[in-house]
């Protein structure tokens, strides 16, 4: 008799598969990704802004999925480019000065997983940052863009790996 309760049950946890992952992040069968590099499609945005945000993305898919890497034709594809780019006056003062201005970015997300087919994907992702408005664009502008983009590579692995 005990030895098959015993056989039972290594035949149970033999059949049970439990996947933990630390950053939620559901790859399924895939092995690798790519990204294309963003295109600056907004008026304001800058060639290097776009290049900041495409390899802050990867950065994150890499550091958050066990996939590789591919130069193009990954088993899950990212392109797009950020679509909008506008600094607008936030804060208003009574003498009708504005206090902080804020940079918004806007990306268009196409995302195509070759392995499954209906998680397929076209969205739009936006973020913003509060700068002192007595600062020109200028000279915050690089550190603005890493730390939007950040918060729009995170909103985009939510959106299609992290099953949110």
């Amino acid at each position: 008799m005990r030895t098959i309760a015993l056989l039972l049950v290594l035949l149970l946890a033999h059949a049970c598969r439990v996947n933990y992952s630390f950053t939620g992040g559901d790859v399924g069968d895939a092995r690798t990704v790519s990204v294309e590099l963003f295109a600056a499609r907004a008026p304001l945005a800058t060639p290097n802004s776009a290049q900041v945000f495409t390899e802050t993305l990867r950065d994150l898919l890499l550091a958050q999925t066990p996939l590789k890497l591919a130069r193009e034709n990954g088993d899950v594809q990212y392109s797009g480019a950020i679509s909008s780019y506008d600094v607008q006056p936030v804060n208003i003062q009574a003498n009708e000065t504005a206090a902080l201005n804020r940079l918004t970015i806007t990306a268009t997300v196409t995302y195509v997983n070759t392995l499954e087919p209906k998680k397929n994907a076209e969205f739009n992702v936006s973020r913003f940052a509060d700068y002192n408005s007595a600062t020109d664009l200028t000279t915050v502008e690089e550190q603005l863009v890493r730390d939007i983009g950040k918060q729009l590579a995170q909103d985009i692995f939510d959106r299609t790996l992290g099953n949110w």
